[in-house]
C-alpha cells in the first residue's frame, strides 16, 4: 500500500538518523527480503561498517547512498513500514531488517507479507535492475502536460492503469491515482490517449496538489494500520480522501454516490457526475 507520500514521509523521518552514521550491525530476517541480490548475505556484508550518505527516494523506492559507491534500496511493498527505535526495544512481529548505527539508533523494516524487499547494489547491478526502467518521479520530476501527453499518445489502456505504470510516472499507486483523477475530473476508465490538452493540464496540476497534501498529512493509514510512520503515528490523509474507499457514499462535491469499478485488477473509485 505505501505510495509516494508514505515513502517520502518515511524518508524524511529516517534521513536524520542514518545520514552520516556508520552501520555497526545488520540483521536480516527472511532471505526472501533479499531476493534482488545474488546472495542474501550481500546485505549485511555490504552494509556493515560503512558510512551512510544521502537518503533519497525515487517513486516508491528509498535509495540510500552508502560508502563504497553502493546503493541501499528499500521497497515497502504492500504492507511494509520503517520504525526508528533503540536496541533495547522489543522486536515487532515480522521484523525483516534491523540496522544499528554507531550513534546507538536502530532502523527496522517490518513487513508481514514480504512483498517488499531490501537490496544493496553496486553501480553495475543498479544499472541492470528494473529500477533503471522507472519513469520520472511524480513529485520531483513531473513532466509538463505536453510531455505527459506525448507519453500517453495513442494509448488505449485506461488512464488509471497508465498512472499506475511506474515506467510512465514513478510514485503513484491506487489511492492517490484515484484522488488525482477526481481532482482532474477525469474518469479512471478513459483511454489515456484520449485526454484533451486541457484535461492533461488539469491532471498535471492535480498530481503535486494531491501528493504534497499526502506528504503534509503523513500519508494514508487505512483502518488496518498496516502503514504507520517511523515514529509509530498513523498517517492522517485518510480523512482527506474524496473518492478512494468511499463507494456508495455521496460525492463531497455534488452528492452523487461514488462508484467503484475494477481497472488493471485494482479497485477504482470515481464520481460519475464530476468525472467525465
Amino acid at each position: 500500500m505505501p505510495e509516494l507520500p508514505e515513502v517520502e514521509t518515511t524518508r524524511r523521518h529516517i534521513a536524520p538518523v542514518l545520514e552520516g552514521a556508520r552501520i555497526s550491525a545488520v540483521e536480516l530476517g527472511r532471505d526472501r527480503m533479499a531476493r534482488r541480490n545474488m546472495r542474501p548475505q550481500d546485505i549485511p556484508e555490504r552494509l556493515l561498517g560503512r558510512r551512510v550518505g544521502r537518503v533519497g527516494r525515487r517513486g516508491k523506492f528509498l535509495l540510500i547512498e552508502v560508502e563504497g559507491d553502493l546503493t541501499w534500496v528499500i521497497h515497502l511493498g504492500m504492507s511494509g513500514r520503517m520504525r526508528i527505535t533503540s536496541p533495547s526495544d522489543p522486536l515487532d512481529p515480522h521484523t525483516q531488517l534491523v540496522v544499528t548505527t554507531d550513534r546507538g539508533d536502530q532502523v527496522r523494516l517490518i513487513d508481514p507479507r514480504t512483498f517488499g524487499f531490501v537490496a544493496v547494489f553496486t553501480p553495475e547491478e543498479l544499472e541492470h535492475d528494473s529500477l533503471a526502467a522507472l519513469g520520472p518521479d511524480a513529485l520531483e520530476e513531473l513532466p509538463d502536460a505536453a510531455t505527459l501527453g506525448a507519453r500517453l499518445a495513442g494509448r488505449r489502456a485506461p488512464i488509471k492503469a497508465l498512472l499506475l505504470d511506474q515506467r510512465i510516472l514513478a510514485g503513484l499507486g491506487n489511492i492517490y491515482a484515484d484522488e488525482v483523477l477526481f481532482r482532474a475530473r477525469v474518469r479512471p476508465t478513459r483511454p489515456g490517449g484520449d485526454l484533451t490538452p486541457e484535461e492533461l493540464a488539469d491532471l498535471v496540476a492535480a498530481i503535486p496538489e494531491v501528493l504534497l497534501a499526502g506528504v503534509e498529512m503523513g500519508g494514508t493509514s487505512l483502518d488496518d494500520l498496516a502503514y504507520l510512520l517511523p515514529d509509530g503515528r498513523a498517517g492522517e490523509y485518510l480523512d482527506r480522501l474524496m473518492v478512494y474507499g468511499r463507494a456508495g457514499e455521496p460525492c463531497l462535491v455534488c452528492g452523487t454516490p461514488i462508484e467503484r469499478v475494477v481497472v488493471a485488477q485494482r479497485s477504482s473509485h470515481f464520481c460519475p457526475t464530476c468525472q467525465r
